[in-house]
Formats: C-alpha cells, sequence, structure tokens
C-alpha cells in the first residue's frame, strides 16, 4: 500500500546520507571560519589560510565518501555499517566544529606577532 502512493519505505544510503552531511557542515565550517577571522580582525594572510583549511577540509571529504561507496560494497550488516556511520558523523561534526574555532588562537597569535 505505502508503495501504490509513492511513499518509499527503503531510506538513502548511507554514502548519500554521509554526502549530505559533509556538504552541511562544509558550509558550517566556512561560515565559521568567515566569521571567526572576521570578527578578530583578519588580514589577508589569515584569509588565505581559510582558503587551504577549506580546501583540505573538500578532499577529507572526498576521501570520507569514497571510504562509505566502498563500504556499502563491502558487503557488511545493517547493524555493523550503522555503527561506522554513526562513529564517522560524529567525528566529522566534532572536526568541523572544532576545526574551525582553532581559527581562535591563530588570530590572537597572528595579531600578538604582527600587530
Amino acid at each position: 500500500m505505502a508503495t501504490t502512493l509513492g511513499h518509499r519505505t527503503e531510506r538513502k544510503s548511507f554514502a548519500k546520507r554521509i554526502s549530505s552531511h559533509l556538504a552541511a557542515a562544509l558550509v558550517i565550517f566556512c561560515l565559521l571560519q568567515i566569521f571567526i577571522v572576521a570578527k578578530m580582525g583578519g588580514s589577508l594572510a589569515l584569509h588565505l589560510g581559510i582558503i587551504i583549511a577549506i580546501g583540505g577540509y573538500a578532499i577529507a571529504a572526498r576521501g570520507l565518501e569514497r571510504r562509505w561507496q566502498m563500504l556499502e560494497r563491502g558487503g557488511l550488516s545493517q547493524s555493523g555499517l550503522s555503527l561506522r556511520y554513526r562513529r564517522d558523523l560524529l567525528q566529522l561534526w566534532a572536526a568541523s566544529l572544532v576545526g574551525a574555532l582553532l581559527w581562535i588562537p591563530v588570530a590572537i597569535i597572528f595579531r600578538f606577532l604582527f600587530g
């Protein structure tokens, strides 16, 4: 009955779900970095640092996407995938938020050294 009404009972694959979280985490990561550096009186060097940090984040995100594509093809049980998915989500969001907040001490040190 549910399929005749157009509702799917299947969930999105873990790879697609992690990809959605990666996109959202990247946006939050970028916005936090820009906001923090702007509030700390960011210079050109700090803004170039943001570009490098975002590039590094994008490379790591692509690696995580590939990992999940391989894990889904690997034939693990649903519970095994679910456990890994929750762990990776926790690490992803922690890295996005903490990584952006690392600009605070960097900006303070930069301001102290270069005025």
